[in-house]
């Protein structure tokens, strides 16, 4: 695992059109339904995930994005969570992966941050098999020597 670089400036608009036709709409986290995105992550993915996410719904605005169909949430992603400038986590629910689903959450937190004033984003410890997915949808490079051990990851605290 490593971390990648996107050059925001690059990055071009993605068009929702698709999954709105499918019933799948990419909207920011509100506030009132905070509880309802906490409750979807520890229900299914790492606790860690969700504190990350719940720091990032405490941004104004929050930071934060789902998607969401028949008002059920099919994924999230986060931004400026971890740290300033980090794209993630994100995860979308394993039944509706590979539609298209989770390059529209990543691009609406990656044009947030560009609209914010960020010129780059880092996306944090990224998974070996997730790495060609941010080449083709973020234009994402390889930051040399950033595996978690030589990243903001590794001040986290473990236990036995």
């Amino acid at each position: 695992m490593a971390d990648m670089l996107v050059n925001l400036y690059r990055l071009s608009q993605q068009d929702p059109s698709p999954l709105k036709e499918k019933g799948v709409f990419i909207k920011r986290v509100l506030p009132p339904d905070k509880s309802k995105v906490l409750a979807f992550i520890r229900g299914q993915f790492q606790e860690g995930w969700a504190d990350e996410c719940e720091h990032a719904l405490s941004h104004d605005p929050p930071s934060c994005y789902i998607a969401v169909r028949d008002k059920k949430i099919l994924g999230f992603a986060c931004y400026d969570a971890t740290a300033k400038g980090y794209f993630g986590p994100t995860v979308v629910d394993p039944s509706q992966r590979r539609k298209g689903i989770g390059a529209a959450l990543l691009h609406a937190c990656l044009n947030s941050m560009r609209e914010q004033g960020y010129g780059y984003a880092i996306i944090g410890w990224t998974a070996k098999d997730a790495i060609p997915f941010y080449q083709k949808e973020a234009g994402a490079v390889l930051i040399e020597n950033s595996e978690p051990e030589n990243s903001i990851y590794s001040n986290m605290i473990e236990f036995d």
